[in-house]
């Protein structure tokens, strides 16, 4: 047999003070108020009553630190995996409201079903659902958590339930430290839950598009 359950979970609020899009940028860590929110969604996962089996994340430090409180709870490792990382993004390191409004910035913009500025959305969903199959597979029996980022998590989420991978950044049900639940396994995904259990009053929350 193999996994029982998929949780994605997004990484908690990141330190960052002047609100760029961070995208890959390496140093960009939880803030104090993402730590407790990482370790809010690894309490609402513990109070399932489920055995989690395998943590898996991603390379970036904001990812690596939010699976700190699931290895607390569950005493498992986790296992970096690159293909769970934020997508590329030519706006890394800019401000999205000035980056929007300089004309040079403009013919990024031009294919949004792509999207043109950025990884593709269908690559995206790949890398992420071979991750998933991976992770699924290497565990015989218990729940799978996978702690990445809200553009990854939102498409997997869209491509699963047949809808079209084109979006608006600001309309995405993926806030910080959320939880989705799959189950079914590879070529059988189904979503079967998603929670909001951190408090995200006041958070600041500028680094995905």
């Amino acid at each position: 047999m193999p996994a029982d359950r998929l949780h994605l979970v997004r990484h908690g609020e990141v330190h960052n003070p002047t609100r760029v899009l961070y995208g890959r940028l390496p140093e960009f860590s939880l803030s104090a108020a993402g730590r407790e929110m990482a370790g809010q969604a690894a309490g609402y996962v513990h109070r399932l009553t489920r055995p989690v089996t395998a943590l898996v994340c991603s390379p970036l430090q904001r990812t690596r630190e939010s699976a700190e409180p699931f290895t607390e709870l569950f005493g498992i490792e986790p296992v970096i995996d690159d293909r769970v990382i934020e997508p590329t993004n030519v706006f890394e390191g800019q401000r999205m409201s000035r980056a929007l409004r300089n004309p040079a910035n403009w013919h990024y913009l031009r294919r949004p079903e792509i999207p043109s500025w950025g990884e593709p959305y269908l690559q995206v969903v790949a890398r992420m659902q071979a991750a998933m199959a991976d992770a699924w597979n290497s565990v015989p029996s218990g729940d799978v958590v996978i702690v990445s980022h809200q553009l990854p998590i939102w498409v997997t989420h869209l491509a699963i339930a047949g809808e079209p991978l084109r979006h608006d950044p600001r309309r995405r049900r993926c806030t910080l430290s959320s939880v989705t639940s799959f189950g079914g396994g590879p070529g059988d995904w189904h979503e079967v839950g998603y929670a909001e259990p951190a408090s995200t009053a006041g958070s600041v929350d500028v680094g995905a598009v």
